[in-house]
């Protein structure tokens, strides 16, 4: 599974809890209590959103490689 997608994470007061944004992958995003928990919903959500794109047979766009925490 591919995990070196950039990933933008903050903490969300109205939702208490981290949230995780996957830029480059449309609509791809993930929550959690810790830090910790949002990064490895984060993973789930990545591979989920990568094996419906192959399902339908849409483009999987190739990761930056970048990581960034907001």
């Amino acid at each position: 599974m591919r995990t070196d997608y950039e990933l933008i994470m903050w903490w969300s007061e109205a939702d208490k809890a981290f949230l995780v944004e996957v830029p480059e992958l449309p609509g791809c995003m993930a929550d959690g209590a810790t830090q910790e928990k949002a990064l490895a919903n984060s993973k789930k959500a990545i591979a989920e959103w990568i094996e419906t794109a192959r399902e339908l047979g849409r483009p999987i766009p190739p990761p930056k490689g970048r990581l960034q925490y907001a």
